[in-house]
This record gives C-alpha cells, structure tokens and sequence, in this order.
C-alpha cells in the first residue's frame, strides 16, 4: 500500500502539513505498547480492542508492523502487547495516542449485562537511530530468558528463546519473543529499551521546563486522552481538543485520522 502522505500534504497544505509533523523524531519508525488497565477480562478485551484499531490504522497508513510481545490474558484478550512501526513519520502520527484510553460498554463477560468501564494505557515511543547514544551499563540489567507464549512459530514456542530484560535503575522492563534466537530477541529488546530510557528523559525535561515556566498544567502522560462510549450512547470523544464522532465502529476500525490531525494541528507536543 502506497504512503498517503502526498494526499495529506495536498489537503491541508504544505505549511499545515510541515506544523503537524515538525518533531525532532516525528519521521522515525514507532514502538508502540498497550497495556490492559485492571477489571481483569474486560480490560483485557479491551487492550486487544485496541490494538486491532492500530493494527487497522497503520494498514490503512501504509505502514508495516510486527508484534515483538505478546502476553495474553487468562481468558480473553491480552495483558499487554508491544509491536514496531515502520513507515513515514510512524512516530509522529502515533505519538499523538499516547495516553489512558477508557472504554464504557455493557460488558459481554458480565450474565448481568451491566455497563462497565475498562481502562488502557498506551505509550508509543521513536524508534532510534544508532547515531543517538543512550548509556546503558551491563552491570545494571536483569536478563531473563523464558519461553514464549500466544501466536508464533513451532521453534518460538518449544524454547525458551524469549527475552526478558530489567533495567533495575529505572523499573523498565521490555520484552520481545517473536524472533527464533535469543540473541535476535536480546537485539529487538534492547531497542525498546533505549527508546523508553529516551523517552524517559524527554519527559523529565519537559518536567523541568514546566516547573521553570511556573506552569501548572499537569503533563498528560497518565491522563486520560480519549473515551470511547458504546453505551447508553455511541461516541468517541478526545479530551485534549474536543473532538468528537458518533461512529464508534469506523473509529475502532482504524478511522483515527480526524483525532490524529486535530491533535496534531493543535500545536500539541
């Protein structure tokens, strides 16, 4: 599938089109991570929701993705799933999904069929270049091996050629299990983790810079961005620029574009 950049760029404009993607890494590829919030079963559900609406987005995009972590949940959906992104300016359309996602529907797992609300979170972080140096000691790691579990190969589930790796300074810890060899999946893991460590001092600079200023407006990294509202009404609503539908199955289908250009335009960060 052809990029859809050029049509972007022909619709808003040049100058538009140049204000919504100028990001120092907004043309880098993208890892995205989602995680189910508590509530068990529906969150879960939930969190695999979600990345169907992703996976749906960035085909529509053009963009290709590959699952490196899969941890599904007990007995529905999944506990959290990291995958990559690659295409034009992957980083810098999905950063603007970074954030607490909430759900109201009546549950399917509920005999009661009373509404419940579900939570998910969702981090999306650049894909570095090798020129960008992160300071990663040995000596602060935690590696573990285990075998990998959900879809894959013969070989990727028979082995424990899964990849576990803790950065005990910070708590981060990434994971990756879709490739045959641990050093393959010691190399992806690796990636994730100098991009969350990357990020992880953005956000601290942009802290610093918010106290400096006398800014008190909270920094939306555990926020909540987005609800999506199956029940009693039909609604998707973004909480950071007012946007709204009423076609909540286009949206959950991957039709993101309007939430994404409205954040985007918004000068957001």
């Amino acid at each position: 599938m052809k990029s859809l950049l050029p049509e972007l760029e022909k619709k808003i404009g040049k100058m538009e089109f140049a204000r919504m993607l100028n990001g120092e890494y907004d043309a880098n590829n993208a890892i995205v991570s989602i995680n189910a919030g508590a509530g068990g079963t529906e969150a879960q559900d939930w969190a695999e929701m979600l990345l169907r609406m992703y996976l749906r987005f960035c085909e529509r995009r053009g963009f290709k993705t590959e699952i490196t972590d899969y941890q599904p949940g007990e007995e529905a959906g999944v506990k959290s799933v990291t995958f990559s992104v690659g295409g034009d300016y992957a980083y810098g359309w999905l950063r603007a999904e970074k954030g607490i996602h909430r759900l109201v529907r009546i549950s399917p797992y509920d005999s009661s069929a009373r509404r419940h609300t579900s939570f998910c979170s969702v981090f999306v972080f650049p894909e570095l270049n090798d020129d960008v140096e992160i300071d990663i000691q040995e000596k602060d790691l935690k590696i573990d091996t285990y075998r990998a579990s959900g879809a894959g190969g013969q070989h990727v589930n028979k082995t424990d050629s899964a990849i576990r790796i803790t950065h005990v300074p910070t708590g981060i810890v990434v994971s990756c299990q879709n490739e045959r060899s641990q050093h393959k999946n010691k190399a992806v893991a690796m990636k994730q983790l100098k991009a969350r460590l990357f990020e992880l001092e953005l956000r601290k600079k942009e802290e610093e810079a918010a106290a400096l200023a006398g800014d008190k407006k909270e920094i939306a990294w555990g926020s909540q961005i987005r609800s999506y509202v199956l029940h009693p009404y039909r609604m998707v609503k973004d909480h950071r620029t007012g946007y709204e539908v009423s076609n909540t199955d286009a949206v959950l289908d991957g039709d993101l574009d309007g939430f994404i250009e409205a954040y985007l335009l918004g000068g957001q960060n």
